[in-house]
This record gives C-alpha cells, sequence and structure tokens, in this order.
C-alpha cells in the first residue's frame, strides 16, 4: 500500500511526538552532563561547581522572568489588542465552542494588525493563557479554517507547551552559559596551564574546548527539533478537538500560498516568531516543520 494511502492516528501522531519531545530534552540532558565532565576534567572540578552555579541561577532568574510575563511580552511585542466581543463575534464563538468542547478554561482574545495568516497562543498554563489573531487571519479564513487554527492554539495551551519549552529553555540557556564561561576563563587562566600539561591535561583541555563550542550548537539544534514534534503535536490535537483535520488543512494551505517575506512580516518581532503557528520568517534551520510535510500528515488523519 502506498505511504499517502496509510491513515494516521492522531492519538498515534499526539503520542508519538510527545515521546519524541522528550527523548530530546533527555539528549539535551546527557550534553548537559558531558559538558560538565569534560570541563571538570580539564580544569578543576570546584571551578566548574562555579561555572554550574552561576549559570542556573542566571539563567533561571532570566527564564522566570520571561515565564511569568511571556503573554504579556509577546502581546507587547506584536502590539496585539483585546479583541472586542461585538466585532469580533465569531472568534468569540469559536473559541467558546472549542473550549466547552475540550473543558479547556476561555483564554483571553487579542487581535493584532497584520494582513497576514497567522496566529499564536502564549501564557504559563491554561488558566493564564491568551489567544491572538492577526486581522488577516479573520479576513481570509473561513469559519472551518479558523476554527483549524484556533484548535491548533489552543493545543499548545492544553500540551502546556510553553512550560515545556520553558524548560528547554533553561536548560539549552545553561549550556550556553557554561560553555561562554569556560572559554572565556581561560584567557584569564593561561598563566596555570603548565600545571594542566604536567598533568597531561593538554589533550583534555583540548577536548574540552571543543565541546564547549559544539554543546550550544548541538542543543540549539535539539531545541529546534523539538519545536517542531510540538507542532506536530499540536497539529494532532486540533484534530482531536474538532474531529476533522479539514480547517486546518484549509488553512495551512492558504498560509503556504501566501509565503513571501512582505512589509507585514518584518512587522513581526524575530523572537516572538516561533510562538505564530507559521513561523514568518524563512530560514533552513526552522522552529516550525514544512507546511507540506504537516498538511501531507493531516490528510492522513
Amino acid at each position: 500500500m502506498p505511504k499517502e494511502d496509510i491513515r494516521i492516528s492522531f492519538h498515534d501522531q499526539i503520542s508519538r511526538n510527545k515521546w519524541k519531545s522528550i527523548f530530546l530534552i533527555v539528549i539535551i540532558f546527557l550534553v548537559f552532563l558531558a559538558l560538565g565532565y569534560f570541563i571538570s576534567l580539564a580544569t578543576d572540578p570546584g571551578f566548574f561547581f562555579i561555572i554550574m552555579i552561576a549559570s542556573i541561577v542566571i539563567s533561571i532568574l532570566y527564564i522566570l522572568i520571561s515565564y511569568y510575563n511571556s503573554d504579556k511580552i509577546a502581546l507587547a511585542s506584536v502590539r496585539a489588542k483585546p479583541a472586542d466581543r461585538r466585532q469580533y463575534s465569531q472568534y468569540y464563538n469559536s473559541v467558546e465552542g472549542l473550549t466547552l468542547a475540550s473543558g479547556m478554561p476561555m483564554p483571553r482574545l487579542y487581535i493584532m494588525e497584520n494582513k497576514e495568516i497567522n496566529a499564536f497562543a502564549s501564557g504559563r498554563d491554561p488558566e493564564h493563557s491568551v489567544i491572538c489573531v492577526t486581522t488577516g487571519a479573520l479576513e481570509k479564513l473561513n469559519k472551518q479554517e479558523l476554527e483549524g487554527v484556533l484548535g491548533h492554539e489552543l493545543s499548545h495551551i492544553a500540551n502546556f507547551d510553553i512550560r515545556f519549552m520553558t524548560l528547554v529553555a533553561v536548560m539549552v540557556g545553561m549550556i550556553a552559559i557554561i560553555s561562554e564561561i569556560f572559554l572565556r576563563s581561560l584567557w584569564f587562566r593561561g598563566g596555570s596551564s603548565g600545571d594542566r600539561e604536567g598533568k597531561g591535561n593538554a589533550i583534555l583541555l583540548l577536548i574540552g574546548i571543543i565541546f564547549a563550542i559544539l554543546a550550544p550548537i548541538v542543543v540549539q539544534l535539539v531545541q529546534f527539533a523539538i519545536s517542531r514534534k510540538r507542532e506536530y503535536a499540536a497539529d494532532a490535537s486540533a484534530v482531536k478537538f474538532i474531529r476533522s483535520p479539514t480547517g486546518l488543512v484549509g488553512a495551512l494551505k492558504k498560509i503556504k500560498n501566501e509565503q513571501v517575506p512582505t512589509q507585514e512580516t518584518r512587522k513581526i518581532p524575530k523572537a516572538v516568531a516561533p510562538l505564530f503557528i507559521s513561523n514568518p520568517f524563512k530560514a533552513a534551520l526552522s522552529t516550525h516543520p514544512p507546511i507540506e510535510k504537516r498538511i501531507e500528515i493531516l490528510e492522513r488523519m
């Protein structure tokens, strides 16, 4: 049987991508342990302990501030405004219908002025969540397509993706900070290199340097992969909410047809672009899977 004729269960798709996300975060943790091991071998283990404590404090403080204010930061960066219920009644009715069907609390709804089709969700948990859609999405999508997009965004909220990606960001940030402090410290520790060489640690120091350079790159790539898995899971969860992939498929096809950078694209800060249902910035290494692949999988559900 041809691959395109094999049906995909949204339950299997959700489960598979969640397990893959956990596997990838384990890889980040293993990179963190390996980085610590090589640095402690190449230098004084006590020195690594100091680096680790500093990186944990800096990373967690930065992420906590972002985490508890993620919705405010995202909304302010795109100049979003609260959606007026009378003016955007279909928007409200669609979200209310989906939240009632799924048993989720009603998120706060916002609008951002942008002619392109896009949307994002943010907030640390379902009780503190927001959904924001572009004016272009409300103008160009029919009711079924809009519900597909809203189902995708509600899935991010239901799956606690902001919380999960915050954990990933903490670990990736710690690795980046540890690597940076270690590499910069070598400029001030040059005078003690003779002791290390006397102990035969020159090779270990070189390995530590190479690993400190490569580790942040590796975990960044893994972070992108995790983000892509969460997008696949949100697509499948949207089908679970709505019981049909048709609306989301139609919306993604319209998004694909307008995926040419415009003046509207430049209005979106790159820092919040990964939150959107479709990253408006084309990149070889993207936080989102190719739209064509997402459509192909949805059409087989």
